[in-house]
């Protein structure tokens, strides 16, 4: 990269337009992006609550929490856990269902075989969704005690802290959460719309219901829920980017314009304009910028051009070429930004990338940044470079995908990984009694295909560690968008 860089920063001194397509410094390793897809894709599996069916491909799980909702009368069996606990938190559950249905929209076509198995992820979220906004102006947003839960080291078959049920009212709103549910129903209704009409009906009419109800009855769940969701998924970020994000899928998925003119008239008051770089569970401004120039690219829609300036300078910032960055890589090249499991920000960025770059395509555009014209081509080796680096072209030789390749995280952190299974340990694992399983230096037993960790440091340095929980966790939103990138590079 850095040949590239010098020269443009030469050809900018002479006022000179630089046309950026595929860099010559990213080099092939051969990986297998089908087989990194299929892992990707089975780690849900492993991540399941509620009563594993009988096609279960990750053998060692078993059921739990089947009385999840009896502490407040209703039925929240199901779902996913989100990382390496045992607690469903609704909000980046909602998000990773909203990512796993935005892979298939785009790249669905590319998956072949994998596209029914993505399908079911979706669906044993969606399921789970369906239950917990069955209730008028209610959402159940969580179930089981952080607190507790975190205090324990114990497998999700053997959980015996409180499962407690948290929800959202109108007296106690979360439009934050609330329309990244009806963002994740409405994605999810495209998905299946071919598939199953009724189902995608079903979906789509309770996402219109949940958006409304997120718009009428505004607030941040946190605000009126902090002891049950922080510091965990505390809304740092304000619900408004997610109200803006559940219109653009709900214009996406209905095509009522009702939903574009709700964006034209409180995207200033909801914070369009705030050039904010950052997407993931929390923070959507980004994935609205390039989810909404979509409308603007293809559909003609010109009074969102605006929303094409700010996906301009999202892509800008991201390019190490171009005077305009600012989003920090490692010395091995890995997109780098502060805070705890920095591969969720990795490969949602490295999906918009190529998001981006198929609407671009289709519309024969480029990005301008300054004096550089960067092209799909480009966005596209950019996003393919980061995925090369999880799967192992980096300083430490390692992926960082478990059971991808010879050399891969043993000891993440991960409760149902590291502990023994149901089958080799049918007695019962007390909350402290798993303690010598956390501490063990033996390698987890049970292989969690497919998961993909926190990741490096800043120097591109990992420890193989249960107890450095932000290196070594995977996540539910790390692997969602990845589903979709994973899709496209198998596919090209």
């Amino acid at each position: 990269m850095g040949i590239v860089f010098q020269r443009a920063q030469m050809l900018l001194g002479l006022g000179l337009l630089i046309v950026l397509a595929a860099s010559p410094t990213v080099v092939s390793a051969g990986h297998d992006y089908r087989d990194a897809l299929s892992k990707c894709i089975m780690f849900f599996e492993g991540q399941r609550s509620g009563k594993i069916p009988a096609y279960q491909r990750i053998k060692w799980r078993r059921d739990s929490g089947l009385r999840d909702g009896s502490a407040a009368n209703v039925d929240l069996v199901g779902g996913y856990y989100d990382a390496g606990d045992n607690v469903k938190f609704g909000f980046p559950m909602a998000f990773t269902t909203t990512m796993l249905a935005w892979s298939v929209i785009e790249f669905g076509k590319l998956m072949g075989s994998e596209l029914q198995n993505a399908k079911t992820a979706i669906r044993w979220s969606t399921d789970y969704l369906l239950k917990a906004t069955a209730h008028p102006d209610t959402i159940y947003v969580q179930v089981g005690n952080p607190i507790q839960d975190h205090n324990c080291w114990e497998r999700p078959e053997d959980m015996d802290t409180p499962r407690t049920v948290y929800k959202i009212s109108k007296d106690k709103p979360g439009s934050d959460i609330a329309a990244e549910t009806a963002a994740a129903l409405a994605a999810a209704s495209i998905v299946f719309r071919s598939s199953d009409s009724a189902y995608s009906k079903r979906l789509l009419n309770t996402a219109i219901r949940v958006f409304q109800f997120a718009d009428k009855y505004r607030g941040a769940y946190s605000d009126n829920l902090r002891a049950g969701v922080c510091p965990f998924y505390c809304d740092f970020d304000g619900y408004q980017d997610e109200l803006l994000w559940g219109a653009a899928w709900l214009h996406r998925a209905t095509k009522d314009h009702t939903y574009i003119s709700y964006i034209q008239i409180n995207g200033e008051t909801l914070g369009a304009d705030e050039n904010i770089n950052e997407f993931g569970w929390d923070n959507k401004h980004a994935g609205i910028n390039i989810l909404v120039s979509k409308e603007f690219l293809l559909g003609k829609v010109n009074f969102l051009q605006t929303y094409k300036g700010h996906a301009d300078n999202f892509i800008c910032s991201l390019l190490p070429e171009t005077p305009y960055r600012h989003v920090a890589h490692t010395p091995g090249g890995l997109i780098y930004k502060q805070g705890g499991s920095n591969m969720q920000h990795v490969t949602s960025i490295s999906f918009l990338l190529l998001a981006y770059a198929s609407y671009l395509s289709h519309s024969n555009q480029v990005v301008h940044c300054g004096n550089i014209a960067a092209t799909p081509a480009r966005l596209q080796a950019v996003a393919k470079r980061q995925v090369d680096y999880i799967l192992g072209d980096n300083p430490m030789k390692l992926s960082y995908m478990v059971g991808y390749g010879s050399n891969f995280p043993k000891y993440i952190h991960h409760r149902g990984s590291s502990l023994p299974s149901v089958e080799h340990h049918p007695n019962h694992i007390t909350c402290k009694g798993g303690s010598e399983y956390f501490f063990s230096k033996n390698p987890n037993p049970n292989l969690l295909v497919g998961a993909v960790v926190g990741g490096p440091n800043t120097k591109d340095q990992y420890s193989d560690a249960r107890k450095y929980y932000k290196q070594a966790e995977p996540t539910t939103y790390i692997n969602a968008p990845l589903v979709g990138v994973l899709a496209f590079l198998a596919g090209h």
